[in-house]
């Protein structure tokens, strides 16, 4: 199997690297990833996917299809290649991407001869309207068998664990301009609400838990000194371990801007600037067989990722089985979403690591297909997550 395996990837290992090259050099922000998509649909074409272009009606997404000649499990990688503003793939979803393509390649050269069909979904903006929120309302993974995905991180190998549900607030405050200084009480002013609005939150923070994460900023508080602020903007990020307590906690923070609103006599508008992402349940099941693929690959090194973050691969965990693992591009730590990080995605430790992930995705797979007990004991645990959720 590996033998089959190193073969077919030594074969695009040189368009891999081309891509993932590529994908550094034209960094493209979510619902912008025109050059990426296209390039990843081109190689996806070439090796005898069927190709869907702007998926679901979204313009940079994509699904490429391959079903084999025997009937078997539906296996989904998903792929990113969105980049930050200012600091380009600081997040590392150039090499994220490729390796999902990667794997997609490499288990389309093995479904003829075990079974099933393999899936791989463009999935854009991760960072902030992340297309699988709206693949899973769409019901796109209704009829996936399990879901993979394995993200850059720093100097080793982590398993999936659990992410935080994300919810993105803006408020703004409405409030009525007038001369700071000649008539300040015709004025209604904005800012004072917004800076309400912190000081509520920062007192709410002693009663929230330890895993409740509430960041925000000032985004529009004014023009001039002088002149009393009619608009004052403040974005938020509220987190919580659970989509369930997450809602609870931002109808906290809610609350406090409509307390601003009135203590100021300002009109208030709440919306989301960003999708909201539920959390991250991974499948142990599905988990464990992954990192038993890098164990037997020669990984000596797993460690358990934090919680601390959000993605929308938590929506999908909501629909099918899945996982969300981490695999190393540098020898040391990185901290994410910064020119550090993105540098080492196109550096010989990147590529190591990006060869371990892909292999491990692909025995993976394989697995699924050819192992029935572990492929239902992926189910049943899934299964049995809904009735409790």
């Amino acid at each position: 199997m590996l033998k089959k395996i190193e073969k077919k990837y030594n074969e695009i290992f040189d368009n891999l690297k081309s891509l993932n090259e590529y994908l550094y050099n034209n960094p493209e922000i979510g619902r912008e990833e025109i050059k990426a998509s296209k390039a990843h649909m081109e190689i996806l074409n070439k090796n005898g996917f069927q190709v869907q272009k702007e998926y679901i009606n979204i313009k940079t997404a994509y699904r490429a299809d391959y079903k084999g000649l025997k009937k078997g499990p539906k296996i989904c990688f998903m792929a990113e290649y969105d980049a930050l503003p200012e600091i380009g793939h600081g997040c590392g979803h150039n090499i994220l991407g490729v390796t999902s393509v990667g794997a997609g390649i490499i288990l389309k050269k093995l479904i003829d001869i075990y079974g099933g069909s393999v899936v791989v979904l463009g999935t854009p903006a991760e960072e902030n309207f992340g297309a699988k929120v709206d693949m899973a309302k769409a019901g796109v993974f209704d009829d996936i068998d399990v879901a993979i995905i394995s993200h850059p991180t720093g100097r080793c190998h982590k398993k999936s664990s659990s992410s935080q549900a994300i919810e993105a607030l803006e408020f703004k405050f409405i409030g009525k301009s007038a001369h700071a200084a000649g008539d300040p009480y015709n004025g209604i002013n904005a800012l004072d609400a917004v800076i309400q609005l912190f000081n509520g939150v920062n007192c709410l923070r002693q009663q929230t838990k330890s895993t409740s994460k509430i960041h925000g900023i000032i985004s529009k508080g004014g023009e001039a000194a002088n002149v009393i602020p009619d608009l004052g903007v403040a974005n938020f990020y509220v987190r919580e371990k659970t989509t369930k307590e997450m809602k609870s906690l931002s109808e906290k923070v809610k609350n406090c801007a409509k307390g601003a609103a009135i203590a100021t006599g300002c009109l208030l508008e709440i919306k989301n600037y960003e999708y909201t992402f539920k959390h991250l349940i991974t499948n142990e099941s599905l988990s464990n067989i992954y990192s038993e693929n890098l164990i037997k690959l020669g990984v000596e090194k797993i460690e358990i990722s934090g919680s601390d973050g959000s993605t929308d691969a938590g929506d999908v965990s909501h629909v099918c089985p899945t996982i969300h693992s981490y695999f190393p591009i540098s020898d040391k730590e990185l901290v994410g979403h910064s020119l550090e990080f993105a540098q080492a995605t196109i550096t010989k430790e990147a590529y190591r690591g990006m060869k371990e992930a892909m292999f491990a995705m692909v025995l993976t797979g394989i697995d699924l297909i050819t192992k029935k007990d572990l492929f239902q004991k992926v189910k049943e645990e899934f299964n049995e997550m809904k009735k409790n959720n």
